[in-house]
């Protein structure tokens, strides 16, 4: 899964600009399939990927949690990654500021505040530099209340994931903890699903009504919300943040018949590669636009936009391979350690050893990854 939607959020986050934007509707059909993939169908995939760590975190039950040990192990497969590759575009961006290069595509370094500088660096109170990373920011941020998260949904589970619900899908609601609201609730119904020990693939009976019912209302959405946009109204707007959290149930589903295909184990035999991909295809998209604009400008946009996904996918997997085999050392620190994961067993990694493994769990696990 985690392949599938991370292939997805980097449709999210194809660069455009107030000229080029889909709710123009300068280019008919292509403008309204942007606005489907990218603010309707794979918005799904960072509260998908939420709930996929908060299960993960305690698949072994309660008892053989152990939080500083997970602390210490998040800090390098999650914590440290996120720092290396955001602190990384923050130092290049500011080399190329120096230069007068890059001004309007990133954030203004050089004239920051430092609280602004901070947030840039860090994620502290806003988006990072490299702007997807938010998620790894906000995944430490439930990491760190696992304990007090799984506390409450053992002992109250249907109001505390009733609050969290409803506080990520009013659009008016803010928090503090998370930068997206969907993370923490995604996130603790992960817990609850692992805490109760649902047996997920139950569920795979209803795989094709699911699919089928989440791009339905995928498609019904993105028809209001390029009729609408940019600026949608309220109830548009919550419907959107509904469907990223429901829409994860239909992902789900959706996984298990791509599983039973060819190329769905080939994806899910790809390992660390979803992480690489997470990481590095924000700063290759905002480059290639910046090449882009100096030679064509606003022309032509929907070629960049199918040329930007195709090249994205092919220098990602081609850099990807190159520095996995010839720089191993550099790579399993970049991917926090998955490196040296995907060339073990799968299985290891996400549940216990096969005698504690409950029926199907190995099946489970492929269907994840």
């Amino acid at each position: 899964m985690r392949i599938l939607l991370i292939s997805g959020i980097v449709f999210v986050h194809v660069p455009s600009d107030p000229a080029t934007s889909p709710f123009l509707g300068l280019n008919g059909l292509f403008d309204w399939l942007r606005v489907f993939l990218g603010d309707s169908l794979f918005r799904i995939g960072v509260p998908c990927l939420s709930a996929i760590s908060g299960y993960l975190l305690f698949q072994r039950g309660w008892d053989k949690f152990d939080y500083i040990k997970t602390l210490r192990s998040k800090a390098r497969t999650v914590l440290l990654p996120f720092l290396l590759w955001n602190c990384g575009l923050l130092a290049f961006v500011l080399l190329l500021q120096k230069v007068e290069i890059g001004n309007g595509y990133f954030p203004d370094l050089w004239h920051a505040s430092a609280r602004e500088f901070l947030t840039y660096a860090f994620a502290t109170e806003g988006l990072p530099v490299n702007i997807p990373l938010y998620f790894l920011r906000d995944l430490i941020a439930c990491i760190i209340l696992s304990p007090i998260l799984a506390f409450l949904v053992r002992r109250l589970p249907v109001l505390t994931l009733i609050v969290l619900f409803v506080v990520a899908v009013l659009p008016d609601v803010t928090l503090g903890i998370v930068l997206k609201k969907s993370i923490l609730f995604s996130f603790t119904f992960g817990i609850f699903i692992a805490l109760n020990q649902v047996e997920l693939k139950r569920f795979d009976r209803f795989a094709v009504a699911g699919t089928l019912a989440m791009l339905a209302a995928a498609f019904l959405l993105s028809i209001g919300l390029y009729a609408s946009g940019p600026n949608f109204p309220w109830a548009l707007d919550l419907a959107r943040n509904a469907l990223s959290i429901i829409g994860a149930g239909g992902f789900w589903l959706m996984s298990a018949l791509v599983i039973r295909s060819r190329l769905g184990q080939r994806l899910a035999a790809t390992g660390s590669l979803s992480f690489w991909i997470f990481c590095a295809h924000y700063p290759l998209l905002v480059m290639m636009w910046m090449v882009w604009n100096r030679v064509a400008g606003d022309a032509l946009y929907p070629l960049f936009y199918l040329l930007a996904i195709v090249i994205s996918f092919v220098v990602l997997a081609a850099t990807n391979a190159l520095v996995s085999t010839r720089l191993t050392s550099v790579y399993e620190v970049l991917t926090g350690s998955r490196g040296r994961t995907a060339k073990s067993s799968s299985a290891s990694k996400f549940y216990p050893p096969a005698a504690s493994v409950q029926p199907n769990k190995r099946a489970l696990t492929q269907q994840q990854r």
